[in-house]
C-alpha cells in the first residue's frame, strides 16, 4: 500500500509567500511604468485632461491643474494634453486655439486653480 502525506499550511507557505511576492514585484513594476509616462513641465507633474465639447470630437476644452505651481509649466502641459487628444483622435497635431497657451498672461482663463485652454483639431 502507498501511503499519501496530506498538504498542511506549513507545506504551502513558500509558495504562498513566493507567490505573494511575485504579485508586488509586478504591482510596483506597474507603478514605476505609470511615473514614467508622466512628462514633468517646469519642473511640476502637472493633471490635465482633454475632452470634447459637446457631440463635436474635433472641438475640446483642456484644464490643468494645479495652475499656481507654474503657469508657464500649465501652458505647456495644456499644449502637450491638446496635441496629444488631437493625435490620438484625429492623426494630427495641428491645433487651431480659441483660448490657448500663448495668450497674454491676464487672458488666461483660470478658475479653481485650473488653467482652462479651448480649442479645434484641424487637419
Amino acid at each position: 500500500m502507498t501511503k499519501t502525506k496530506s498538504l498542511t499550511l506549513n507545506d504551502a507557505r513558500p509558495a504562498l509567500l513566493t507567490g505573494a511576492l511575485l504579485i508586488a514585484a509586478l504591482l510596483l513594476t506597474a507603478c514605476a511604468e505609470r511615473r514614467a509616462d508622466k512628462v514633468a513641465f517646469d519642473g511640476v507633474f502637472f493633471r490635465s485632461t482633454a475632452s470634447k465639447v459637446d457631440k463635436q470630437r474635433d472641438v475640446f476644452e483642456v484644464t490643468v491643474s494645479p495652475a499656481s505651481s507654474s503657469i508657464e509649466g500649465a501652458r505647456e502641459a495644456g499644449r502637450y494634453e491638446a496635441t496629444r487628444y488631437c493625435i490620438e483622435n484625429f492623426g494630427t497635431s495641428a491645433v487651431d486655439w480659441t483660448e490657448g497657451p500663448d495668450a497674454e498672461d491676464g487672458t488666461l482663463r483660470i478658475a479653481n486653480d485650473r488653467l482652462i485652454l479651448t480649442g479645434t483639431c484641424t487637419p
